[in-house]
């Protein structure tokens, strides 16, 4: 298929009609579910106008001008942050069978990981929260074992290094304790694989509990572990600020 010069990268077209992140979206056309004008793609970086053409993912016919949105979901531990699952295994997509609008998931929670994960449509709110240059906070509750070394905030806040890089955190604060364990509250800009647990057990900490409470400007708060709510307006608006985008 010739390539046009002009218009819109395909992958960037996906994300925004809210198919995927850019990357997911990469995927689907490396494995030859995306067609243009009934061809299928399987080069990256074709580029398109999407008023002039027929896009299709698995045979659907995709639009630019879904309605945008954005819920908040408290993922439960055991639950895959993946919209379907092939093993049939619980998973998040489990959670939005009766949503009329096509979700994905921003970022991931591994399994053993529990709290706060938005599922959108919108392809570019979700590629701002996720890349590291923007640096979207994110806030957890880490569950360990007593007693808490001393010194730990200062060395999370310098920064442990992993094999991938250094982790630096922003804050640490001691909120609770009991006979034998400690809960702790970090906040850190980044989003790699298992980083808090990664970075802890690097130190010879191991983790009992691990929650994320807070993307940006939205907290878990009261919503129960299992459920989901869509954010309102001004929540979306607060997010995109915070993402850097144009409200």
């Amino acid at each position: 298929m010739i390539q046009q010069e002009s218009g819109v990268r395909l992958q960037k077209v996906l994300a925004e009609a809210g198919i995927g992140s850019r990357r997911m979206c990469e995927d689907l056309i490396d494995q030859g579910r995306v067609s243009v004008n009934g061809k299928t793609v399987t080069i990256q970086g074709m580029r398109v106008d999407p008023d002039l053409v027929e896009i299709r993912v698995d045979g659907d016919l995709i639009s630019s001008n879904a309605t945008k949105v954005v819920y908040a979901f408290n993922k439960p531990i055991g639950v895959l942050t993946t919209m379907h699952d092939e093993m049939h295994r619980p998973c998040v997509g489990d959670y939005v069978l009766d949503r009329p609008e096509r979700l994905f998931h921003v970022g991931r929670l591994d399994a053993d990981t529990d709290g706060l994960l938005f599922l959108t449509n919108d392809g570019a709110l979700a590629n701002r929260l996720t890349h590291p240059s923007f640096g979207v906070s994110k806030t957890y509750i880490v569950k360990i074992p007593l007693p808490v070394p001393k010194d730990l905030g200062k060395t999370l806040k310098k920064g442990v290094m992993l094999e991938d890089g250094l982790a630096r955190f922003d804050s640490f604060l001691v909120i609770d304790s009991s006979k034998t364990e400690a809960l702790v509250q970090v906040v850190l800009h980044e989003g790699r694989n298992r980083i808090v647990r990664r970075a802890f057990e690097s130190l010879g900490i191991p983790i009992r509990g691990l929650t994320r409470t807070s993307v940006g400007p939205i907290e878990l708060k009261e919503l129960k572990t299992g459920q989901i709510r869509k954010l309102s307006n001004s929540e979306v608006a607060a997010l995109r600020l915070t993402a850097q985008l144009e409200k």
